[in-house]
């Protein structure tokens, strides 16, 4: 591991927080596809398959941050076990009327309520920040997220789908149940690394999505999410017309690996400069990477875009981070991180919608349209609200800006 990365977990306590957040964040990327491997082998109603997990991205979206504003104001261990144990309880219901055949309107209810699932990279991340707020080892602590990130979206379909096709169709769900309790319940354990709660800090103070930096921010990222839903089912439509299905699991986790390698040495790097820039950069970067996926014409040469695509996705993510802590009150840190994870679910859902009607009307080559287009808005809202980001932000406390300034004073 690189010595930046080694030194980032000399930390008490750095090293636990860490793995657990990466055991509770598999069930990101493996509950929704394997609701869906175990619906369409239960039943073969991909519409029904299709619906539900979009039930559970837009429950997640409504409700995760809520459970995140909660998490500000009373701390992570007393908010997240009962959260947990909400979502546990729906998804044990769902896979039991799955299982038994019972009636559609109780799968679907017990879909909304797995979208109680608190959001464990806010959480992770919210620990970092408590950490080494101010100092240069945040932007590293944000690079390894991000790389974990990406790993679990790397590892969790494939294991999800694995399991559901080979052992029994509830396997990939099941797990992804038992890998959120383990890492929820192992996290709130470890009370040492826990961020101080603000509970006076919230009294009228509203949702941190007030904040104009932060409005920008999960705007633009809606667009990003529907570049990443559509990719995922345009991807697998256009292996199905190649004659190799199976292989678009591959194709998919080279696009994860672009963003893992890219992630990691953004990491090690030290910027001058505005970060708004880099953020801008960045979301002209993805949406031109998505340009060559209307030129590829077989397997091969897709898998080689997707992956020189991915690379400019975590360093965008990582420099998101920051904006976040910059544009958003310390009281209100995690509900801020999960307000951008909630715009990429809406994203993703708008995007995988949008581009299966595309499909089914023109065929999967036309369907890389709908990222190329999404990419163009995610441009055209980063610029029409840059001066929002650019504004200087007073009163936030803990950006490492601000702390730079108050150095500063101090030395003068």
């Amino acid at each position: 591991m690189p010595s930046p990365y080694r030194a980032l977990f000399a930390a008490p306590g750095s090293k636990g927080f860490s793995a657990a957040g990466f055991v509770g964040r598999m069930p990101l990327s493996m509950m929704g596809i394997g609701v869906v491997t175990m619906i369409s082998q239960l039943s073969g109603r991909y519409g029904l398959a299709g619906a539900l997990s979009a039930t559970m991205a837009l429950s997640a979206a409504a409700l995760g941050p809520q459970v995140s504003r909660l998490v500000d104001r009373h701390g992570q261990r007393r908010v997240l076990r009962p959260a947990t144990l909400l979502a546990l309880a729906a998804a044990a219901g769902l896979l039991l009327t799955a299982h038994y055949e019972g009636p559609d309107w109780v799968l679907f209810a017990c879909a909304a309520g797995i979208g109680a699932v608190p959001s464990l990279g806010a959480m992770i991340r919210a620990r970092w920040a408590a950490l080494y707020r101010g100092t240069p080892q945040l932007h590293t602590a944000y690079s390894f997220e991000s790389v974990v990130d990406e790993v679990c979206f790397i590892f969790g379909p494939i294991l999800s789908i694995g399991l559901s096709t080979t052992w029994f169709p509830e396997a990939g769900p099941l797990l992804a149940a038992c890998f959120l309790a383990a890492g929820v319940f192992w996290l709130t354990a470890q009370r040492a690394t826990e961020p101080e709660p603000h509970p006076r800090d919230h009294h009228g103070g509203g949702s941190a999505l007030r904040a104009p930096g932060l409005q920008v921010l999960v705007a633009t990222f809606v667009a990003t999410g529907a570049i990443f839903g559509a990719v995922d089912v345009v991807t697998v439509a256009f292996a199905d017309e190649q004659g190799h299905k199976a292989a678009s699991s591959v194709v998919l986790a080279l696009y994860a690996a672009g963003s893992c390698v890219a992630g990691a040495v953004f990491g090690l790097m030290r910027f001058a400069g505005r970060p708004e820039r880099r953020w801008l950069l960045g979301i002209c970067a993805m949406a031109v990477s998505m340009i060559p996926l209307l030129l590829v014409g077989n397997l091969p040469l897709l898998a080689v875009a997707l992956f020189v695509a991915g690379l400019s996705i975590a360093p965008t993510m990582i420099t998101t981070m920051s904006l976040i802590e910059k544009h958003v009150p310390r009281a209100k840190l995690t509900e801020g991180m999960t307000w951008v994870s909630t715009g990429l679910a809406v994203g993703v859902a708008l995007g995988s919608s949008v581009a299966g009607w595309v499909i089914d009307a023109a065929g999967a080559r036309a369907g890389y349209g709908v990222p190329a287009v999404s990419g163009a808005v995610a441009v055209a809202v980063g610029f029409l609200g840059y001066r929002r980001l650019s504004r200087p932000v007073t009163g936030r406390g803990g950006t490492v800006e601000q702390y730079s300034e108050r150095e500063e004073r101090h030395v003068a």
